[in-house]
């Protein structure tokens, strides 16, 4: 695969994406019968079959129609989603990446490479072309349960393991050994055992220990801060990686159930976030999945959405890129979909799989594309049903649209060097529309500045305005404003952390 020519920055992104006045934008109704199965693919090698356990489409728009498939053999398939299923023209290749099951699956470095995630307890770095590993990751004491590479180097990584500990990783650490076919064997740069010690870490009933196991791990957006959760409990940990010894702040719903027992099945299978990083998502055992707003942690979850059954550590959630959808699998051999803005809805459901629902995929550039997986050994492919999709052009003076967790003067900024450079024509990307956004429901609680077309910045931020004194004092205002977080101005680098020793 090549390398895609030309990184952008998310101000160029947003700008061609929302200025572009004849673009036709869709959302997704209530209905289930807005989606329709493109397809479905039988994971199996050699004449027998084996459950799927990750899936994972490429996050660039020039590969997103390609969904990465790892599964209990330790076989990762690649497939092109663009052609019809079943067929074997779909399947690109395959090979054995373990000689144990696999996790999790990531693409990384403009989709070029491959993080897998096995109970053999290593990570490998695959080059997806060429089906050679490149590295393997040694140093965890069990199954390696998750990975998450960090949000712009495409170097550093995640892992957590059953073992109770996560790890970070530098790629370009100087390999400690290599094997015989000259594969670097590389170790942690920094490991933190026992990361979800539950208040019941001693010994339970019948003699079996209580669960340590770090099932879900997250690099946040801030390129610093890591989320973390286990087994043990419904608490989502925030750590930053520049000082590991204690975690910074930790998040959890609200539990009423009076009883321990019930506690002691709360654990957390799966961590998503958003494109923008501002929500993450838990998928908890008490069968719901809970919403949170990192810069808002210690107001607790801000929804909660249920409808599907979480009785395993397999059955995953994962949030849309636009914030706008949650995507969910379910031990009743379903797949739900509900709308952020209304957690009430019945969600939508998606019923034809035989097992139970596990790993489940955005697609990050085709609106409505999802991949969901089973133990009934199937990967099926999901499209929105173009009739139920709204693509009303609007002029360009009437779009406006909102940028999450940006400082308001830092955002005219960048907006103004953009335009200085001309405007870019960019791939579409997931956003949610007006109706989605101005429903009746109560708004999300962040402050979001609004574009507008690039005339009205010109007549608004003349240079013989007097917004360069306001420029001057940008610095000050951000730190001020917990959106800084996530998006610091180049002056001023803030993390979860900063803002919540402050507080």
């Amino acid at each position: 695969m090549e390398r895609c020519s030309k990184s952008r920055s998310f101000f160029q992104d947003s700008r061609s994406r929302e200025l572009d006045g004849y673009r036709k934008r869709r959302f997704i109704t209530q209905t289930g019968s807005d989606f329709t199965e493109a397809g479905s693919v039988t994971v199996g090698h050699n004449g027998e079959e084996t459950p799927p356990l990750a899936v994972s489409f490429c996050k660039t728009s020039k590969y997103s129609h390609i969904l990465a498939v790892s599964d209990e053999d330790g076989y990762v398939s690649l497939f092109d989603t663009r052609t019809k299923f079943p067929s074997e023209k779909a399947r690109i290749s395959d090979w054995v990446a373990h000689q144990n099951a696999i996790f999790d699956v990531r693409w990384i470095k403009e989709d070029t490479t491959i993080l897998t995630a096995s109970g053999d307890q290593t990570i490998k770095v695959w080059d997806a072309q060429e089906k050679k590993c490149a590295g393997i990751l040694m140093g965890h004491t069990g199954s390696v349960k998750s990975v998450s590479p960090h949000p712009t180097n495409s170097d550093l990584l995640i892992s957590a393991s059953r073992d109770g500990s996560f790890a970070i990783w530098d790629l370009r650490c100087k390999a400690t050994s290599k094997t015989r076919c000259s594969v670097a064997h590389v170790t942690s740069t920094a490991m933190v055992q026992g990361a979800h010690l539950s208040s019941r870490a001693k010994r339970v009933r019948r003699g079996k220990a209580a669960s340590t196991s770090i099932t879900s791990v997250l690099y946040l957006k801030d390129e610093v801060s890591i989320a973390t959760a286990g087994a043990a409990d419904s608490a989502v940990k925030f750590w930053d990686t520049r000082n590991l010894k204690v975690q910074v702040t930790q998040a959890s719903p609200n539990i009423k159930s009076s009883t321990e027992k019930d506690r002691r099945l709360h654990g957390i299978s799966s961590l998503s976030q958003d494109l923008n990083g501002v929500f993450l998502t838990a998928s908890c055992m008490d069968n719901r999945i809970y919403l949170y707003n990192v810069l808002q942690l210690d107001k607790g979850p801000m929804r909660s959405f249920s409808g599907c059954r979480i009785e395993s550590f397999y059955v995953k959630s994962v949030i849309s890129p636009d914030a706008a959808h949650i995507l969910s699998g379910s031990s009743d051999g379903k797949a739900y979909i509900w709308q952020v803005n209304k957690p009430d809805v019945d969600p939508i459901t998606l019923n034809t799989h035989d097992g139970e629902v596990t790993a489940v995929d955005w697609c990050p550039s085709e609106v409505g594309k999802i991949a969901t997986s089973s133990d009934d050994y199937t990967v099926r492919i999901w499209n929105i049903n173009s009739s139920y999709c709204s693509s009303t052009p609007k002029s360009q003076p009437a779009i406006r649209r909102r940028v999450m967790a940006i400082p308001r003067e830092e955002c005219r900024g960048h907006l103004m060097n953009d335009e200085r450079s001309g405007p870019t024509k960019v791939p579409d990307k997931l956003l949610p529309s007006d109706e989605e956004f101005n429903q009746n429901n109560p708004p999300i609680p962040i402050t979001m500045p609004i574009i507008s077309t690039p005339e009205a910045h010109k007549k608004k931020f003349s240079p013989d305005s007097d917004s360069k004194e306001t420029f001057e004092k940008t610095p000050e205002a951000a730190m001020k404003s917990p959106s800084s977080v996530l998006n610091p101005p180049s002056s001023l680098k803030r993390t979860i952390r900063d803002y919540f020793l402050a507080a």
